[in-house]
Formats: structure tokens, C-alpha cells, sequence
């Protein structure tokens, strides 16, 4: 919303030119000198004609850059979506997380990812084909969208993988969130069971210790969901970090 408005303020003040351009015309046809007295009077003359042009051009102008930019803000979300599952996709992601963790550091606040992988999706593609694969690929999407809160933040991060920014989120809070969806996937009626293994990052950035970026907790959500895949999957795993990649990370069995 905010590009289209910037757009049409944009080609509103480039289309002030109008007026200026009216009065360059009718000075050219004169053939007596132009002074600033001609101009003051030129335009004296016909003020209406002027103003009505300045605001219709700028009106039609301001109209054009609003289209402009509905079309690249539709451009920008589509570039950021993921076509199966409506989710936002990898970049989204991405983008999304460093602006969280951004407010995070700034109003200090607790900043949890969640990283999940369908378990065994290459046997539903195998045993069903891929159409059904990709059938439980947005069954799972919409059994994660309904549990986020309006603050959290879903996407498919890549193949049978999805990741869950959620903004000012303890540790605890975090594992109950996994929990729900990875029993909502659980007991999920298909023709095909469905379980998920989920790992789950937290960083206190209450704590002045705190160094994480983006990238160490990604790697942190991403190594509790692979501890959870090695316990034996359709299980939560959470693990304590300060979003350091050099320290030993300490997992624990939600």
C-alpha cells in the first residue's frame, strides 16, 4: 500500500510541469520580449485556465502512478509467495525474518523459529504420486495457517520443508505452537498418514549475551528439526541458543 501511494505522489509532482508548459507556448507565439512582467501577466490573465490544467494533469497523473503501483506491489507479493501452498516462499521468508529480528533487538524482545518437515512425503509421492504429494504439501500449509496468531509468520521454505517466524514468543510458547500443529497433522484424516518433525529456535534478546542473526537461528531451528527426525520424527525438539553458530547447540525434548 505504501509503494502505490508513493507512486502517485511521485507522477503528481512530476506532472506540475503542465502549467509551465501552457504558458511556455503562448510566451513562444508572442514576438515582444519576455520579462517577468509578461509572465506575471500571462498568467494573471487566464488564471483558471492554468490551475485547472495544474490539477487535472496532476489529478490524471496521481491516478496513473496509484495503478503503477497496485501493479508492483501484486508483482513484489507474488515474488515472495509460494504458487503451491499461498505461503510466503523462501525470499519472503528471509526478508521477513530479518525485519523481525530487527524489532526484536530493538524493543528487546523474544523472537522464536520453527523449523518442520512432512515425514516420509517421498513415500506418499511413491506409493500415491506426486499430485498427491503435493495435495499433503498444502494440507499441511493450511493446518499451519490456522494455528498462527495474526503476528506469526508461515512459508514453505522448500520442498517438504516449512519454517514459522513468531515474533515475541518464549521457548515454552514456541513448543506448545509445534505441538498443536504436529498433532493437527497427526491426527489428520487423508488417505495417507502425515506426521512432521519440528525443530524450534528461541533468542532472548532481552539478553545483552545474545549475538544471533538470521542465519544462526535458521541453523539452530534447522539442527533441532533434524534432532527431532533422529528421535524418531513426529516429535517437537527445541534448543537453547544465543544465536552463536561456534557454540555446541543444547537440545531438548519438548
Amino acid at each position: 500500500m505504501r509503494r502505490r501511494f508513493s507512486y502517485a505522489l511521485t507522477a503528481g509532482v512530476l506532472s506540475s510541469g503542465a502549467p509551465a508548459g501552457l504558458l511556455g507556448i503562448r510566451l513562444a507565439r508572442q514576438e515582444d520580449e519576455v520579462s517577468l512582467r509578461r509572465v506575471r501577466s500571462e498568467i494573471a490573465a487566464d488564471g483558471a485556465a492554468y490551475m485547472y490544467i495544474g490539477g487535472a494533469t496532476a489529478l490524471i497523473f496521481a491516478l496513473f502512478g496509484y495503478v503503477l503501483g497496485r501493479h508492483a506491489d501484486q508483482l513484489a507479493e507474488l515474488s515472495e509467495t509460494d504458487s503451491l501452498t499461498h505461503l510466503l516462499n523462501g525470499r519472503g521468508f528471509a526478508s521477513r525474518l530479518r525485519a523481525e529480528l530487527r524489532r526484536a533487538k530493538r524493543y528487546r524482545e523474544t523472537l522464536s523459529v520453527l523449523f518442520l518437515d512432512v515425514d516420509g512425503l517421498k513415500s506418499i509421492n511413491d506409493r500415491h504420486g506426486h499430485r498427491a504429494g503435493s495435495q499433503a504439501l498444502r494440507e499441511v500449509a493450511s493446518i499451519i495457517r490456522s494455528e498462527l496468531r495474526a503476528t506469526d509468520t508461515g512459508s514453505r521454505w522448500g520442498g517438504d520443508e516449512f519454517a514459522i517466524i513468531a515474533p515475541n514468543t518464549k521457548r515454552d510458547e514456541a513448543v506448545a505452537c509445534a505441538e498443536r500443529i504436529r498433532a493437527s497433522i497427526a491426527r489428520h484424516v487423508a488417505d495417507w498418514p502425515m506426521t512432521a518433525s519440528i525443530g524450534i529456535a528461541t533468542l532472548d534478546c532481552e539478553d545483552a549475551r545474545s549475538r544471533g542473526d538470521e542465519h544462526s537461528l535458521l541453523h539452530d531451528a534447522d539442527a533441532a528439526m533434524y534432532e527431532a527426525k533422529r528421535r524418531g520424527k513426529n516429535t517437537v525438539v527445541a534448543v537453547h541458543t544465543n544465536g552463536a553458530q561456534d557454540l555446541p547447540a543444547t537440545f531438548s525434548l519438548a
